[in-house]
């Protein structure tokens, strides 16, 4: 058989085209934070991850003009070479500060970090223990190792202790999970983890993309349960709080000195720009300067939860800004989006396999730049949107 003759087949993304219900690759002529532009049409911005609002913050632009006229538009090499910029040492040194450990390591994207953490420290006579709902980078770091891969039900802690129990003492152990989970909003329940890892010596690393600048103060979801120093690994992008492209492993020394030499997707991949850096750096800054967006954004979700659930949605377990609408099949969870986006509301639809069977949902995020004007104008438009098809 012809290699290509999948691709001849597949038909699932045309069929959708044709229906008028494909919702991917939207091509948006403006993003303002809140706002962005299709077709000459405002729709408010509710499926984007820029939490704090930072990507328009004149601070963030102001240091990426200065970085491009420093450094230009590209470093041309991977860190391992010649692709390493003291502005990239500034932003681990100060990203380690931050968050309270040794050191910290920078990576071209988030899903590198993943795959190159995880891959590099994960052997073949190791173990690595993933909750069922984690991130596709971290899934794809675990394949990209060798060594065994263990799943568990979602935050299910008697089904992690059991499977934890019967791992052999003898070998290595590193257990990775979401700390803000980021298509249901819920949180990665860390008190109850981190006495089960150091039951069975297990190492733990969260992934904190969608948690920095949301939890604990913007330090993430160890410090939002004050336990920082019982975590090993905190993993995070600059794609969401940071307002650029990138990131970065954060744990002690020799950890991080190790996946520096031996991370692939570190030492073969070009270094993130210097503008890109710059935009995390001064997103940095800001986030610790201005901890009032940071309350704002859980303000906004804390207003959202409790509205949506009023009118008859079902949000599932969410604690976070990032709030599921659950509608639990394909077709339905597609016409809800089409219908929000008419009405001007731009929103996220996640189908299987994605989310499991039944849980097919709409994913909303919300930003501290969001106005108390556009929010209640998002909640009466999903409240018609929800009436006309039956949700509520």
């Amino acid at each position: 058989m012809d290699l290509f003759t999948k691709c001849e087949n597949y038909s699932v993304a045309k069929d959708a085209q044709a229906s008028g219900l494909y919702p991917y690759f939207i091509p948006l002529e403006e993003s303002e934070g809140p706002l962005a532009k299709f077709n000459g049409k405002t729709l408010i911005m509710c499926g984007s991850n820029n939490y704090l609002g930072l990507t328009t913050h004149p601070e963030v632009q102001e240091a990426v003009h200065a970085a491009v006229s420093r450094f230009g538009s590209s470093c041309t090499g991977s860190r391992f070479l010649n692709g390493t910029l003291q502005l990239h040492e500034q932003l681990e040194n100060e990203l380690a500060e931050w968050l309270e450990k040794d050191r910290a390591l920078v990576f071209s994207t988030g899903m590198q970090v993943n795959l190159g953490t995880i891959s590099s420290l994960v052997g073949r006579k190791d173990y690595v223990i993933l909750d069922k709902e984690d991130h596709a980078s971290i899934v794809d770091g675990a394949r990209l190792s060798y060594g065994d891969l263990i799943r568990y039900k979602h935050n299910d802690m008697d089904d992690l202790a059991g499977k934890l129990s019967r791992l052999s003492p003898d070998r290595g152990k590193l257990l990775v999970v979401d700390g803000l989970y980021s298509m249901e909003g819920d949180i990665s329940p860390l008190p109850e983890i981190i006495p089960l890892c150091k039951k069975y010596g297990v190492r733990l690393m969260v992934d904190d993309a969608h948690a920095v600048g949301v939890l604990g103060k913007g330090k993430g979801t160890a410090a939002h349960f004050g336990l920082t120093e019982e975590v090993d690994l905190i993993m995070g992008t600059f794609s969401k709080s940071f307002a650029s492209i990138g990131g970065y492993i954060a744990g002690d020394e020799t950890v991080i000195d190790y996946v520096k030499h031996n991370a692939r997707s570190l030492i073969f991949s070009a270094s993130i720009p210097g503008p890109n850096a710059a935009a995390a750096l001064a997103a940095l800054h800001v986030m610790q300067r201005e901890p009032e967006r940071i309350e704002r954004v859980n303000q906004i979700g804390a207003t959202m939860r409790a509205e949506l659930t009023r009118l008859g949605f079902d949000i599932g377990f969410s604690e976070t800004p990032v709030i599921p609408i659950i509608i639990g099949d394909d077709t339905h969870t597609l016409q809800s989006w089409k219908l929000l986006f008419e009405n001007g509301v731009f929103v996220n639809p996640v189908l299987s396999p994605a989310v499991p069977p039944g849980r097919q949902l709409l994913r909303t995020s919300y930003m501290a730049t969001h106005t108390d004007e556009q929010i209640a104008q998002v909640l009466s438009i999903f409240e018609d949107v929800g009436k006309q098809l039956g949700l509520i």
